[in-house]
C-alpha cells in the first residue's frame, strides 16, 4: 500500500516569526512486534527500518505475535495530538494464556509528517526556525527529511527520548530541523516515533473490559524563535512553605531555560522589599546550554518574618559573546501558619535543602500531632508510588494517617518516577529526612519538635514506593527501624518477565549474564537476608490489579526461607484494590507503627542476635547491618554474603566474595562474643578503635587494616554498573569536543534535558579546553563527568593517557587490551575521576554519530537498561539488541581487569 495523502492541523507559532508549522492527523503504523520492557534502549529505535534507505509501504516484516507471522503497515488518526493504536487482529488472550503479562509488551514504529511553511516575503524572519516538540508516553521520536524515494546516505536519526512516563514540570525537546526549510515554498519532513507498550505505564486491559492493549501516545510541537534570550520556567521553580513567616528550609530555586545562545547567571538581585533581615544569594553561577532548562540555585538569608506575598528578584546574565540580560522574576510563596497540635487533619507542608550540594529540591512534611520533653519520635519515611507528585498531590487516597508523635517524610525521589527509589532517588530520601532534622533545629519556634538527624526511620511506601521500601530497608537495615511496604513489586524482570525478548535469541548465555548483572543489585528477593531482625509487615490488597499479590507473598516466603523465626507479617486485605485508603489506615498497622517508633539511634538495640547474613552486591550502594559492612568485593559483579553466628566460643564471620569489611567494635559487644574468628581462624582484636576494618593479607589471612582509623579511610568500591553515574557528589559535567561543537552540545543537551525531566538532577556543558582549563586550576569540581565523542575530544584523550582502566588510545584510535577497537564499535566505561576518589567519569567514545546515537540510548536514565561498568556495542544491535554487544564487563578492584566478570 501507499502511504497516505494526509490531513493536517495548523500550529502557529507564538514567537513572531511567521514561520508555521502543520503536523499530520494520520499516522503510518507498523508493528506490533515481541521485545521487552528496556529492549528499545539496545534496539534502533526505528526497528525494524533503517531510517537512512526508503521505506517500501508495501512490505511485511516478520512478527512472533501475527497469525501467519508477519505484519504490514496499517493507519491511525490522531485526535487533538493524542494517537491510539491497538491491533484487535492479534489473539492477544492466547498469547497471554502462556506467557501472562509479558505477551503484552511489544514495539511499533510510527510515522507522520510535520509540514514548515516559510514567513512572507516581506514579513518575519528567514533563519530556519527550531520546533519544541513534546512525546508522552512514547520512548524516542525523530525527524528526518522527507521520503523522497532515493538513500538519505548522509542522514543519521538523532532520537530524543520521550516523556514516556509523563513526568510533571518537564520541558519540551528544543530540535533542530534535520536539513533547512525553504525560505520560498513548504518543507515537509518525516516525524518517527518509537511507541513501546508497558504494562506498569498503560495497565492491564483487562480492567477496562478488553483483552487488546492500547498503546496512547500524545505529541506536541511548536515553532519557537531562533533568537539568544533566556526565558522564565516557572514549572522548576522551587520554593519552600513560609511558616508563621519563616522559610521552611534555606533552598530556592529559580527555572530559567535558553532559547538560544550559551547563557550564565552571574547574580541576582532582590527588589520586592528593602528589608535587610530577609535576602536571597546566588549559591553559584549557573550555566544554561542552549535550549537547556536549569534551576539557579539560591540560598536564603533570614533574620527576620517576611511577611509579603510575592518574592521578586531581577536575575542577570552574561552570554558567551559577552552581552548582558536581566530577567523580571516573581515567586509566590505560600504563606501558612504553623501546625494546628489538636487536629487530625493530614496537614503537609513543603520544605526544601540542596541535593547534591547545589541543586534545591523540595519534599514534604506532614507534622505530628504533639511534641515530648525529649522532641518528637523517630519519623516515619513514605516513599510514593510511580507517578505520584507528592508536591503536588500529597494526599491521593492510600497514604499514612498523620502520627501523634512522629514527622512523615513525603521525599519526590527525583520527580514523580525518578529511578524506582534506587540510586538518586534512595540520596534524595535519606537527605531529605536530615534536612527536615536541621530544619526543624535551625529555629526556636520548632526545635522542640526536632529529631535527630541520625535517628532511624519506620519506613513504609505503596506501589513502586513498597518496592522501594523493600529495596531502602534491605540495602541499609541498621537504619531502619521497622518497614510496611504495601503493594509492592518484587523487581522489574518479575512485573513484566524478560521472555519476550528479542536479543534472547541471538545473545551468547555468558553476555546476558554479565550484562544482567548491572540489575543484580536491584533485585529484591536476593537482599531480603538482611532484613530477617527487621520488623516487617508487608500489605497488599487481595484483588490488586495493577501489582499482582502474589509478588508480597513471595517476598515474605522468601525471608522466612532464610530465617522461620524472622519477624514478618503478611496483611492481605480481601478484595482490595491497588491503593485503597485503609492500606495504610487501619489499627493493625497502627499498631505495627506505635510499637516499632522509637528515638533510639544505635543500630544494635533489637533482641537477642545469634546469626544473620548480609548480602551484598554494590558496596557503594549498600548500608550495614548489626555494625557489619561490606566495603569492597572480591569479584565485583557477583554477590557478596557476611554470615555471622555466635555460640559459646565467640562471634564467628564467614565472608563469601569479601575483600574488606569492617566492623563496629559495639556489634561485639552487643552479640557478647569473647572471641572473634573469621572463616574458622581466630582474629586479633584492636584495642582503643570503635571501627575494626578487616582485609587478607598476601597469604590469605584476615588482617586489621592498621593503617586506617575508620571506614571513612577505606575507598569503597566505587563502580558496578554505570548507572553509578547518576550518584553525584554536585551537577554532572558534560565534556564535548571543541570540533564540530554543534552535534556534540547537542547530544550533550539531550542528555541534560532527560536527566531533569526524569530525574531533576543538574548539569552543566563544557567544551574539552575549558574542562581542561579547570582541571589545570583545580576548579573542575567533585562532580561526576561525562565525555563525549573520540580522540577529537582533548580532554579524553588527557583522561585516557593516565592508563588508569584498559581503553587506552593509541594513534587516535581506541584500544582496549592493546587491541584497536573496529571503528564502527563505540564504547562506553567508566574511568576514575580525575580530581576525587568518591567521584565518576564516564567516557562515551565513538568514531561516527550513528555509534554515538547508540550510546546516548544506553545512558541511564531509566532503570532495567542492563549496562555494566563497561560495554562496546556494534552495529547488529540495530536488529538485534544487546545480542549486537561486542563486549561488556564489570571492573576489578582499583579498576583492574575482571576476568570472571568481562565478555569480549
Amino acid at each position: 500500500m501507499s502511504h497516505l495523502q494526509h490531513k493536517e492541523t495548523f500550529l502557529d507559532s507564538e514567537s513572531g516569526t511567521n514561520w508555521r508549522i502543520t503536523l499530520s492527523n494520520d499516522w503510518d503504523v507498523l508493528g506490533p512486534f515481541p521485545i521487552h520492557a528496556r529492549e528499545q534502549h539496545f534496539l534502533s529505535p526505528s526497528y525494524p527500518l533503517n531510517l537512512s534507505e526508503p521505506i517500501d509501504f508495501s512490505e511485511k516484516w516478520p512478527s512472533a505475535y501475527a497469525d501467519g507471522g508477519e505484519v504490514a503497515w496499517g493507519t491511525a488518526q490522531s485526535q487533538n495530538g493524542t494517537l491510539k493504536v491497538s491491533y484487535p487482529h492479534i489473539r492477544w488472550a492466547s498469547l497471554r494464556s502462556t506467557e501472562g503479562w509479558a505477551a503484552l509488551q511489544h514495539h511499533n514504529v510510527l510515522r507522520t509528517s510535520i509540514t514548515v511553511y516559510p514567513p512572507s516575503e516581506s514579513t518575519g524572519s528567514t533563519e530556519p526556525p527550531h520546533l519544541l516538540i513534546d512525546l508522552q508516553q512514547g520512548s524516542f521520536f525523530a525527524l528526518r527529511p522527507s521520503d523522497t524515494g532515493g538513500p538519505l546516505t548522509d542522514y543519521i536519526p538523532q532520537w530524543h527520548a520521550g516523556n514516556i512516563y509523563t513526568i510533571d514540570s518537564a520541558s519540551p525537546h528544543t530540535v533542530s530541523l534535520p536539513v533547512s526549510p525553504s525560505a520560498t515554498e513548504a518543507t515537509v519532513y518525516d516525524l518517527f516515533v518509537s511507541g513501546d507498550y508497558e504494562i506498569r505505564l498503560f495497565g492491564d486491559p483487562t480492567v477496562t473490559g478488553s483483552d487488546v492493549p492500547t498503546l496512547t501516545i500524545t505529541f506536541d510541537v511548536e515553532i519557537e524563535e531562533p533568537l539568544s534570550s533566556v526565558l522564565e520556567a516557572e514549572s522548576h521553580h522551587v520554593l519552600p512553605d513560609f511558616i508563621d513567616n519563616w522559610a521552611f528550609g534555606e533552598a530556592v530555586g529559580v527555572g530559567l531555560r535558553s532559547s538560544g545562545g550559551w547563557w550564565t547567571v552571574d547574580d541576582i538581585v532582590l527588589t520586592s522589599s528593602d528589608s535587610k533581615s530577609f535576602k536571597l544569594r546566588l549559591l553559584e553561577n549557573t550555566r544554561i546550554a542552549p535550549g537547556q532548562t536549569r534551576i539557579v540555585p539560591l540560598t536564603v538569608d533570614q533574620q527576620d518574618r517576611f511577611t509579603e506575598e510575592s518574592i521578586e528578584l531581577e536575575v542577570h546574565l552574561t552570554s558567551s559573546s559577552g552581552s548582558k540580560t536581566a530577567i523580571q522574576i516573581t515567586l509566590k510563596p505560600r504563606q501558612v501558619s504553623q501546625w494546628d497540635t489538636g487536629s487530625n487533619e493530614y496537614q503537609t507542608f513543603i520544605a526544601t535543602y540542596f541535593y547534591a550540594t547545589s541543586t534545591p529540591t523540595a519534599f514534604v512534611t506532614v507534622p505530628p500531632k504533639q511534641t515530648g520533653p525529649d522532641g518528637t519520635k523517630s519519623p516515619l519515611l513514605f516513599l510514593h508510588g510511580a507517578g505520584v507528585n507528592v508536591l503536588t498531590t500529597p494526599s491521593w487516597g492510600c497514604e499514612v494517617p498523620r502520627q501523634l508523635q512522629s514527622w512523615i517524610v513525603l521525599p519526590t525521589g527525583r520527580t514523580s518516577w525518578g529511578l524506582d527509589w534506587h540510586g538518586p532517588s534512595t540520596e534524595d530520601a535519606w537527605l531529605s529526612v536530615a534536612a527536615l532534622s536541621t530544619i526543624l533545629e535551625s529555629h526556636s519556634l520548632w526545635s522542640s519538635w526536632g529529631f535527630s538527624k541520625d535517628a532511624r526511620v519506620l519506613l513504609l511506601g505503596h506501589s513502586n514506593g513498597g518496592q522501594g521500601a523493600w529495596y531502602l530497608a534491605e540495602r541499609y537495615p541498621d537504619r531502619i527501624l521497622a518497614v510496611a511496604p504495601a503493594a509492592a513489586y518484587i523487581k522489574s524482570q518479575a512485573y513484566v518477565p524478560f521472555v519476550q525478548s528479542r536479543s534472547a535469541h541471538f545473545i551468547d548465555p555468558t553476555l546476558r549474564a554479565i550484562l544482567e548483572t548491572s540489575i543484580t543489585p536491584d533485585d529484591d528477593d536476593l537482599f531480603v537476608t538482611n532484613l530477617v531482625d527487621t520488623p516487617v509487615l508487608a500489605i497488599h490488597g487481595g484483588a490488586d490489579e495493577n501489582v499482582p499479590t502474589w509478588h508480597s507473598r513471595s517476598l515474605v516466603d522468601t525471608l522466612k526461607t532464610w530465617d522461620r523465626r524472622a519477624s514478618v507479617t503478611f496483611k492481605e486485605d480481601p478484595g482490595e484494590p491497588h491503593c485503597y485508603s485503609a492500606a495504610f489506615g487501619n489499627d493493625q498497622v497502627q499498631a505495627f507503627i506505635d510499637q516499632n517508633i522509637n528515638q533510639h539511634e544505635l543500630p544494635l538495640d533489637r533482641g537477642s542476635l545469634s546469626s544473620f547474613t548480609l548480602t551484598v552486591a554494590v558496596p557503594g550502594e549498600s548500608g550495614s547491618l548489626h555494625g557489619f559492612k561490606v566495603l569492597k568485593l572480591t569479584t565485583p559483579g557477583r554477590l557478596a554474603r557476611l554470615s555471622v553466628y555466635t555460640d559459646t566460643r565467640g562471634v564467628h564471620i564467614t565472608p563469601r566474595n569479601v575483600a574488606i569489611f569492617s566492623l563496629d567494635i559495639k556489634a561485639i559487644t552487643r552479640l557478647q562474643g569473647q572471641l572473634l574468628f573469621i572463616d574458622g581462624h581466630l582474629a586479633e582484636r584492636a584495642v582503643r578503635r570503635d571501627t575494626l576494618v578487616f582485609a587478607r593479607d598476601g597469604s590469605g589471612t584476615w588482617k586489621i587494616f592498621i593503617k586506617v582509623e575508620t571506614t571513612l579511610d577505606v575507598s569503597i568500591q566505587p563502580s558496578g554498573r554505570i548507572s553509578r553515574i547518576l550518584s553525584s557528589n554536585g551537577p554532572l559535567l558534560f565534556v564535548i569536543p571543541d570540533e564540530d561543537n554543534q552535534y556534540y552540545a547537542h547530544a550533550a543537551i539531550r542528555l541534560a534535558h532527560d536527566l531533569d525531566v526524569f530525574h531533576k538532577l543538574s548539569a552543566e556543558i563544557l567544551n574539552d579546553a575549558e574542562a581542561s582549563k579547570r582541571l589545570e586550576k583545580g576548579t573542575l569540581g567533585t562532580g561526576n563527568i561525562v565525555t563525549i565523542g573520540n580522540s577529537g575530544n582533548v580532554f579524553t584523550k588527557r583522561i585516557l593517557s593516565h592508563g588508569s582502566t584498559h581503553f587506552k588510545l593509541s594513534n587516535g584510535s581506541l584500544t582496549f587490551h592493546d587491541k584497536s577497537i573496529a571503528k564502527d564499535v563505540s564504547s562506553a566505561f567508566l574511568h576514575p575521576h580525575p580530581v576525587s576518589t568518591s567521584s565518576l567519569l564516564l567516557v562515551l567514545y565513538s568514531d561516527d554519530k550513528g555509534g554515538t546515537e547508540k550510546l546516548l540510548r544506553l545512558f541511564p536514565i531509566r532503570t532495567g537498561v542492563t549496562v555494566p561498568d563497561w560495554i562496546m556495542i556494534g552495529q547488529k544491535a540495530d536488529s538485534i539488541g544487546a545480542a549486537g554487544v561486542e563486549g561488556a564487563g564489570v571492573w576489578g578492584n582499583d579498576w583492574s581487569w575482571n576476568e570472571g566478570m568481562s565478555f569480549i
